[in-house]
């Protein structure tokens, strides 16, 4: 059976490895059979065969049968599903529950206490860092936006808002529960639409042809990315500032474009 190695690499995602994916895949096509025939078939190594067959039953992929010769049986692959979505979401709960134990609680205090002591130390104008991957550049935004006090100034692109869409309500929600300003200016476009009008409860929106991608949170630092949005993901990258002098230089730039 000839698998494509893009399908092969595709079961990565439900926690398989090369040979785990290649033999599952095989048994499947068979419903019932061997260690010898799927290792024939799935172009295993016999030697192979037996501990990853094993592997597949304890992830909970296949079931031995009883009797003999020793047969494999394939499960369904939406019973397998359900059993992976399962599995993540209890390992991510106990995850959650460790972190959230009062052990980690003594921890998490001592080291806010070493970061105050070092932080404070640090001329605010040293505090700029490159930020490279979209993921970290969103997470690095989100958590920023969460400590705003008083105003926040986003500039943002047509494609920028749609995908920042995902965690920008949430936080906006909660900035308006602090009664923090928020002006946003994008171009406003069919796309667009749409978005604006579900997030106008918790911002003001400001029509936008500036080509760019920037936040400026209580006019004292700023966040702005140094590619265009088309870039892949993992190539975005962006600058995080603290300066008052350079964030309200911007914040007054934007004041002359409402």
């Amino acid at each position: 059976m000839i698998v494509s190695k893009e399908f092969i690499n595709k079961l990565r995602e439900f926690g398989l490895n090369s040979y785990e994916a290649k033999l599952w895949t095989a048994l499947l096509s068979r419903g019932i059979s061997t260690a010898g025939e799927l290792s024939e078939i799935a172009g295993v190594p016999r030697s192979r065969t037996y501990d990853v067959l094993e592997s597949l039953e304890k992830k909970g992929f296949v079931v031995m049968k009883i009797g003999k010769p020793i047969k494999f049986i394939a499960l369904p692959p939406f019973e397998v599903l359900e059993r992976i979505k399962k599995k993540v979401m209890e390992d991510a709960e106990r995850k959650i529950a460790q972190l959230d134990s009062s052990k980690l609680g003594d921890v998490l205090r001592e080291l806010n206490k070493l970061h105050d002591q070092g932080i404070s130390k640090v001329d605010p104008v040293e505090l700029t860092g490159c930020i490279k991957g979209r993921k970290n550049l969103y997470n690095h935004i989100e958590s920023r936006l969460k400590n705003a006090e008083k105003e926040v100034i986003i500039l943002t692109t047509e494609q920028g808002l749609i995908r920042k869409n995902k965690f920008l309500e949430k936080v906006l929600k909660k900035l308006k529960k602090k009664n923090v300003d928020v002006k946003i200016y994008v171009p406003f476009t069919k796309r667009t639409k749409e978005l604006i009008r579900n997030l106008s409860d918790y911002a003001k929106f400001y029509n936008t042809n500036i080509n760019g991608r920037l936040v400026i949170i209580d006019g004292r630092e700023v966040i702005f990315t140094l590619v265009g949005d088309d870039v892949h993901p993992s190539y975005d990258t962006g600058v995080w500032v603290t300066s008052e002098f350079f964030a309200n230089g911007l914040k007054h730039i934007f004041k002359n474009k409402k």
